[in-house]
């Protein structure tokens, strides 16, 4: 259940971050509530995915998997492309997070 969590989470965080842009600096108020929603949403998914598993491993999840749903997004909806130094400092982030999720123990306790 707590990666079900963890992926609600993250398609909150990620609509959240795509969305801000349109809050032009939270002035725009539609938009800023939205973003407020999903951030306080995927808040607390992570708060009680984090009872299972470690807080650590969920960040770097968490992060890492919204980085790169965030980035495809924004490629397609505001041309954002990413140069190739962004791309391969992402691929280092994911790479280390699998190597987290295969070798740590950490994540067994």
């Amino acid at each position: 259940m707590a990666y079900l969590y963890l992926a609600i989470a993250i398609v909150f965080e990620v609509a959240g971050t795509v969305t801000l842009k349109a809050t032009e600096g939270f002035s725009k108020i539609i938009p800023s509530l939205i973003v407020i929603f999903c951030y306080i949403v995927s808040i607390y998914l992570v708060s009680l995915t984090i009872k299972t598993i470690p807080v650590g491993i969920a960040y770097a999840i968490w992060t890492s998997t919204g980085l790169l749903f965030v980035v495809l997004i924004s490629a397609v909806a505001y041309r954002q492309i990413p140069d190739t130094p962004a791309i391969l400092g992402m691929t280092f982030i994911i790479m280390g997070v699998s190597i987290i999720q295969i070798y740590s123990k950490m994540i067994n306790n």
